[in-house]
C-alpha cells in the first residue's frame, strides 16, 4: 500500500529499530512506546485488521508474540507483557495495517490500558455466545 506507514516501515523505507524479522513479520521497537522495552510486530503483507487476515500468517503469529516476548521478559526483567491488538477505529486503531504491541510492564508503572467492567442480564451471555457460535 503506498501511502501505509507501516508498508514503507516494512519495506525499509522508513528507517525502524528491529527486533526480528522473517518471511512474514518485522518486530520493531515504538517510537512512541507505553513502556520502555515497547515492541511492535508488524505482518509484511498488509492486511487493513484482524478480519483481513489470512490464517497462514495469523498461525504463525504465536509463536513469533512468544519467542520476543520471553526475550524482552528476560533482557528487560519486566514483571508483566500486554499483547495487545485493536481493529477498527472505535477500538482504537490508529494505524489501518494489523500490528500487535508487545508492551513490557513493570510493578507500580503508569501504563493504563483500561474498561469498566459491566454484567450480562441473566440468560444474555448464553443467548449472545448462541448467535455468534451459528456464524463461526
Amino acid at each position: 500500500m503506498d501511502n501505509c506507514v507501516f508498508c514503507k516501515i516494512v519495506s525499509g523505507d522508513i528507517p525502524s529499530t528491529v527486533v526480528y524479522e522473517d518471511e512474514d513479520f518485522k518486530a520493531i521497537m515504538d517510537i512512541s512506546p507505553a513502556s520502555r522495552g515497547h515492541v511492535i510486530i508488524l505482518t509484511k503483507n498488509h492486511f487493513e485488521n484482524l478480519f483481513e487476515l489470512e490464517d497462514r500468517c495469523g498461525s504463525k503469529l504465536l509463536p513469533v508474540a512468544r519467542k520476543i516476548a520471553t526475550a524482552m521478559k528476560d533482557e528487560l526483567g519486566c514483571d508483566g507483557i500486554n499483547f495487545l491488538q485493536n481493529n477498527g477505529k472505535a477500538a482504537g486503531q490508529t494505524v489501518f495495517h494489523i500490528h500487535f504491541h508487545l508492551i513490557p510492564r513493570y510493578k507500580d508503572d503508569k501504563v493504563n490500558i483500561s474498561w469498566t467492567n459491566n454484567q450480562y442480564k441473566d440468560g444474555e451471555a448464553a443467548e449472545i455466545a448462541e448467535r455468534i457460535s451459528k456464524l463461526i
